[in-house]
């Protein structure tokens, strides 16, 4: 697993062969992260990275300038790499590491009761979580994103969430899909 930009650009991170996770591929997230730069100016922007398995996205988000990133992920094991990570990226820097709030939690709780908002959200859930589906709708329905903010689902083929009230985009890189979400402006404003 490696950076692919920012101020950690090419540092790269051995996973443990015993996770069950599986990091959104580099060439997905090159890919994706190109196309969210046309959203969202990441520098000092707040983000939210939930299933943060890896904690890829959560490295690549401090990388690249956010000012805050709070990254959710409940497996113990995982939780603990994520953590890891950070030191070395901190014991390695001439700089002070972005204000990075690693928690250990179930997704949907920490959703419930979260009362911040935020400019960019990721989820990369397991494709096969049965609740992926409701994952826009609790995003938008806790309001969780900012006016201006973007949401970037990861998800497998079999899902398709185009006739979302607030889809914008759907991006396919292999064998790994993304759909975008905004929050839309109301009718009567």
């Amino acid at each position: 697993m490696r950076i692919i930009t920012g101020r950690y650009k090419g540092r790269h991170f051995e996973i443990p062969r015993s996770f069950k996770a599986r990091p959104t591929t580099d060439f997905a997230k090159e890919n994706i992260f190109n196309v969210l730069n046309g959203y969202i100016d990441f520098e000092d922007a707040t983000a939210l990275d939930l299933f943060s398995g890896t904690g890829s996205i959560t490295l690549e988000l401090v990388s690249r300038g956010c000012s805050q990133v709070v990254s959710v992920e409940i497996d113990r094991d995982h939780h603990r790499f994520i953590q890891q990570c950070l030191q070395k990226l901190t014991a390695n820097s001439q700089q002070p590491i972005a204000n990075c709030i690693p928690i250990r939690g179930d997704v949907f709780r920490f959703a419930k009761s979260c009362h911040q908002q935020f400019d960019f959200i990721f989820a990369d859930p397991p494709y096969a979580l049965k609740e992926l589906p409701q994952i826009p709708d609790l995003i938008f329905e806790k309001n969780l994103l900012k006016e201006d903010g973007i949401f970037v689902l990861e998800h497998g083929k079999d899902y398709d969430f185009s006739q979302h009230a607030h889809f914008v985009a759907h991006r396919q890189y292999g064998s790994v899909n993304f759909s975008l979400f905004k929050v839309t402006a109301k009718a009567d404003e």
